[in-house]
């Protein structure tokens, strides 16, 4: 089984390109951190992760996700090898992403923005505060059936 979950932020802005016939096809990395300290240093080790996002999936996180922003990324792990301009063999490994969902608040999102960026670098991501929690997650959904609200006024619809 291939099977692949990942949780961190965004490194850069998803870039969305089309191929020659058309299929919209979105890339960005994840910086995710280690469930463990290093020994040594006491500090946790930040892997990189390219992720590929392809067609409906691709157009939704590159019109709603943003560097910085917390993520969670299911999908399958997919090995490349390539010849380089100068004739060398390559191999890179990406993850095709099925699905991406939001892990923070949008009200937590702003108000990381409003105190000076959402982006914290390399093992130093925040926990949300527990205050954090009341203000929800937003549900993974298709991405034709996505709409922003436009005030949150704090009741839960079930």
């Amino acid at each position: 089984m291939n099977q692949i979950v990942l949780m961190g932020r965004l490194t850069r802005d998803p870039e969305l390109r089309h191929t020659q016939s058309g299929t919209p096809v979105a890339s960005f990395s994840l910086a995710v951190d280690r469930g463990y300290a290093s020994k040594d240093s006491g500090e946790r080790q930040t892997d990189f992760i390219d992720i590929v996002a392809w067609r409906g999936t691709g157009e939704f996180v590159s019109k709603y996700f943003t560097k910085g922003q917390m993520a969670a990324v299911t999908g399958r792990l997919q090995i490349r090898d390539w010849t380089d301009k100068d004739g060398n063999k390559r191999r890179s490994a990406e993850v095709i992403a099925d699905n991406i969902y939001f892990t923070e608040s949008k009200r937590s999102r702003d108000a990381a923005t409003a105190a000076g960026g959402a982006y914290a670098p390399p093992g130093t991501f925040a926990e949300p505060k527990p205050a954090d929690y009341s203000a929800g997650y937003a549900s993974p959904v298709a991405p034709s059936e996505f709409s922003e609200l436009e005030e949150d006024d704090g009741d839960l619809p079930f």
